[in-house]
């Protein structure tokens, strides 16, 4: 394969196209809502139209508002349309040349896309991810192409390192620094791992970015893996999500098939091959050194660092190991140049960021958004504020190890620094919005409760810390607590902090001590005494929790 071959692939795949497309979302959140039906019945409604030569009907990746399930989109046009049924589909295809269907049709002029700033979901609900051919006509696979013909990997490493890219998956590190230390690590076999083990409750970003834009990964990966001198990769795809590796075995199959990945990528030297491995469901794979015990064949837990996997990773050599949505923003940062991508978000959080917006919100799904765009932004325009007139009371941001940011911060930037000012994370970008009906105690029970069950067992501090403080939470919600008891609640929180061994118990309090700085009369309501003096004593529990 070379340069012209891949602009063959894109022109005939262009040329094929039909005046009209209607585009049905066909990943796992619409599937769920029936849109593989849809989908059938689309194209027997063409057909007994007779429009098989001017209306071709696309499965697609995420539309963006997976809440109004399934989305079909029709293109040139520009419509889109929600809450789509089988029944639905024949005025669909009759308002093609402009007539008005009888289904429910989306809002496009919505902030909720409007205010989407897409770079890592560019071509999220526009290629097909079951066929290279529609990735490459959007000019996939030329980037790697420039790369490997007209770069050295020093001048690959930089580039990124000027972009300011930090790992999307939560802790926020510098991607150039990362990448240039595993580069200039001495070694015969090197290796690049994609983290695709997705486990945050609420989350569910690199899940729809995997099922939508799957060679976006791959390219990522093989300009990485050229940047940092390896020759083999490795996608630790969650077991929970089949779409995304089936989607993942068929791209790699594809790539393999047009010589984009194994040996001798675009006649040139670099060889590079990628693996699939399956998570068998634990959460603390998520953590880097729990994943490569687990890609190994060994149990799936931590170990200390250091050493850290850029010196010693997979079989003891230098593994750089960044997650999806990194991977994904590869491709677009060296096509465009860091600079660019620079330019976008604020002074230390560089570029956009992928959320998945639930929770009681009017609308949840997909977003992107720049860096520092405001959490008031992102719940009451892009989502449209709380539903069925409660009043906004939090907003729980990077999963079981975030925290809770409370409405009354909610002009707050989301950027790293800032989040972490208020006491909560980035994380890996789930965003789950609570109204005035959220028991903040039972939902840091029950945030404690997943941690608990997730904990691999191997320190004490997390194996015990973690049932302890979720037996201590259980007595505030059944308002049974004493005052020793909140004493000792913020003193495990304290412990588990500093002496677990890796990010999950380290950042297991977070939600505890959040809810605790800034709604702490909740835990005074759970303590029986100090309750019913001050009046605090809730009625029977009417718990909300998140969606």
């Amino acid at each position: 394969m070379d340069l012209s071959g891949l602009h063959s692939i894109a022109e005939r795949e262009r040329h094929s196209r039909k005046p009209n497309t209607i585009r049905c979302c066909a990943a796992m959140g619409c599937e769920a809502a029936r849109s593989r039906q849809v989908r059938v019945a689309l194209r027997s409604a063409v057909a007994a139209a007779g429009r098989q030569d001017s209306i071709e009907v696309q499965g697609v990746g995420c539309l963006g508002l997976c809440s109004a399930g399934p989305l079909v989109r029709v293109e040139p046009q520009g419509v889109m349309y929600q809450r789509v049924t089988p029944e639905d589909v024949q005025s669909i295809v009759a308002a093609v040349d402009g007539g008005t269907s009888t289904a429910e049709r989306a809002d496009l002029s919505h902030p909720f896309f409007t205010l989407q700033y897409p770079i890592v979901l560019e071509n999220s609900g526009k290629v097909d991810p079951e066929r290279i051919e529609s990735y490459v006509a959007e000019g996939g696979y030329e980037t790697l192409y420039h790369v490997l013909r007209e770069m050295s990997p020093a001048e690959v490493v930089d580039e990124v390192s000027r972009s300011g890219l930090r790992g999307r998956g939560g802790a926020g590190f510098p991607t150039g620094l990362k990448w240039a230390t595993v580069a200039k690590t001495q070694a015969d076999w090197k290796c690049v791992v994609c983290n695709a083990d997705e486990g945050d409750p609420g989350a569910f970003m690199d899940r729809a970015v995997m099922e939508s834009d799957p060679h976006r990964i791959l390219e990522g990966m093989a300009i990485a893996a050229y940047a940092v001198g390896a020759n083999q990769g490795y996608i630790y795809v969650r077991g929970e999500y089949p779409l995304a590796y089936d989607r993942l075995q068929v791209a790699i199959q594809q790539a393999d098939r047009l010589g984009l990945l194994g040996s001798r990528i675009f006649d040139s030297p670099f060889d590079f091959r990628i693996d699939l491995r399956i998570g068998a469901g634990a959460f603390v794979c998520g953590e880097e050194t729990a994943l490569m015990a687990s890609i190994q064949g060994q149990r799936g837990t931590p170990r200390p660092r250091p050493p850290y996997p850029a010196e010693a990773g997979l079989w003891g050599k230098p593994t750089l190991i960044n997650n999806v949505e990194t991977f994904a923003n590869i491709p677009p940062i060296l096509k465009r140049g860091g600079g660019w991508y620079a330019a976008i978000g604020t002074d230390k959080s560089k570029g956009t960021k992928v959320f998945s917006l639930t929770g009681h919100v009017r609308h949840t799904g997909l977003i992107e958004v720049p860096m520092g765009t405001t959490l008031r932004t992102i719940v009451e325009d892009m989502g449209d504020g709380v539903p069925n007139g409660r009043a906004l009371k939090a907003v729980q941001t990077g999963g079981s190890s975030g925290g809770c940011v409370p409405a009354s911060e909610i002009d707050v930037s989301v950027d790293y620094e800032s989040l972490a000012a208020l006491g909560s994370i980035m994380g890996s970008g789930g965003m789950v919005v609570l109204d005035d009906s959220t028991d903040m105690v039972d939902l840091a029970r029950f945030f404690m409760e997943f941690c608990a069950d997730e904990s691999c067992g191997k320190c004490v501090p997390c194996r015990v810390g973690t049932a302890q403080i979720y037996r201590l939470l259980e007595r505030f919600v059944a308002r049974e607590a004493t005052e020793s008891d909140l004493v000792l609640l913020e003193e495990l929180c304290d412990l588990l902090r500093s002496a677990s061994l890796c990010g999950l118990g380290q950042n297991a309090p977070n939600p505890v001590l959040s809810t605790l700085r800034y709604f702490r009369e909740e835990y005074e309501a759970g303590m029986a005494s100090i309750g019913a003096s001050r009046g605090l004593i809730r009625e029977p529990a009417v718990v909300g929790r998140p969606a």
